[in-house]
């Protein structure tokens, strides 16, 4: 399958950038390198391109209704310029993937009432999904897969504000520095009309924004910090204890609903979706395994895959997430643990490359930021 590609391939090809498949996406894995990108972020400012990233838009009538069916969390609670992180589950409760949900601002350019977020390589079956579910259920709402349509990026760290503020017009700098945590708005950057939000994947202060497929690299250029890559971004969520979808959690491989994943709080009973009453007797029943965090005491890098196990040699989980974390110089991953794990400091040992490494698990997130 040809792999697609974002739309300032050739610029971070000129930039030096090295590549990887990620999601059905030739994206940039790396400029200088992880370790440099990472600090950059903690401690200045870098910029990701996240184009990989899909953008569904859903209109009229029932919109609401059929994003509030579809997510976990409670869109009827939104109001233009909102967003909310949700997940998106099947009958069982199983999710499918993670979104980040947006009412659009007034002011917006995009000809709809909402924007999701699918994760990469999930925005044609997201979009199916809507749709099948939209006729299903004789709802009036109109349902656009805009991915290839938009850019988007990621500004992320303590510089980011002072980097968007630089690069939007004199009338928006109050617009840019009132704008809350997961809150979005439409503003003009470096004079291209774009959806500026203040959310992000790193743990630090920053915004991420969507701009027009064809204007991308005159906004991309108007921010002078470090660029960044998927290499670093997998450091930084790790060290926030952020889930990947198709790693931390995959509805085939490694099926894990809400409560498991340590996302509880993105679900809401008292409303209507799928998988709602599979998730009501999880929360009541309670479940067998939670997502934990571990670092390790011995040498050693934990890998997605690695066996977990207890001080008898014996299974009892395996590594989902794992880096030797730059900001901390410790190992550090995530594993799904039974439940009596979840305490940190409880010893476990993880087999890296056939040998027995011990570790202890520790409270999420590892960088209390």
């Amino acid at each position: 399958m040809t792999e697609r590609t974002p739309p300032l391939h050739g610029v971070h090809e000129a930039r030096g950038a090295t590549f990887t498949e990620f999601g059905g996406w030739d994206m940039p894995v790396e400029f200088d390198s992880i370790r440099t990108e990472h600090e950059a972020v903690r401690e200045d400012a870098g910029i990701f391109d996240v184009s990989h990233m899909g953008e569904i838009e859903v209109s009229g009538p029932d919109a609401e209704r059929l994003m509030q069916r579809l997510t976990t969390n409670d869109v009827g609670a939104l109001s233009p310029g909102q967003a909310q992180y949700a997940m998106i589950t099947d009958e069982d409760g199983i999710i499918l993937d993670d979104t980040v949900v947006y009412q659009l601002p007034d002011g917006s350019t995009h000809d709809a009432e909402y924007l999701f977020v699918p994760n990469a390589g999930h925005d044609e079956q997201m979009y199916d999904r809507w749709v099948s579910h939209r006729d299903e259920w004789g709802l009036d709402a109109t349902v656009e897969n805009v991915t290839d349509e938009y850019a988007m990026f990621a500004v992320q760290g303590p510089e980011a504000e002072a980097l968007l503020l630089d690069a939007v017009a004199d009338d928006k700098r109050t617009t840019v520095c009132d704008c809350s945590r997961f809150q979005a708005e439409a503003v003009s950057v470096a004079g291209v009309d774009s959806l500026i939000a203040r959310t992000g994947y790193t743990g630090e202060d920053g915004f991420e924004l969507v701009v027009p497929w064809d204007e991308a690299e005159a906004v991309w250029e108007a921010f002078d910090c470090q660029p960044c890559g998927l290499g670093a971004r997998d450091t930084l969520r790790i060290e926030m204890g952020f889930l990947l979808s198709g790693q931390d959690f995959h509805s085939e491989d490694n099926p894990r609903n809400p409560y498991e994943a340590g996302v509880a709080f993105t679900v809401k009973l008292d409303t209507e979706f799928v998988g709602r009453d599979a998730l009501e007797r999880a929360d009541a029943e309670g479940v067998e395994q939670k997502l934990c965090g571990f670092r390790l005491v011995d040498r050693g890098v934990p890998r997605h895959g690695y066996e977990v196990t207890d001080i008898d040699g014996d299974r009892i989980g395996e590594v989902t997430s794992g880096t030797m974390s730059p900001t901390l110089d410790m190992p550090i991953g995530l594993a799904y643990l039974p439940v009596e794990y979840r305490s940190p400091g409880v010893n476990v040992y993880v087999t890296v490359r056939g040998e027995s490494k011990k570790a202890q698990t520790q409270a999420l997130p590892f960088l209390d930021r």
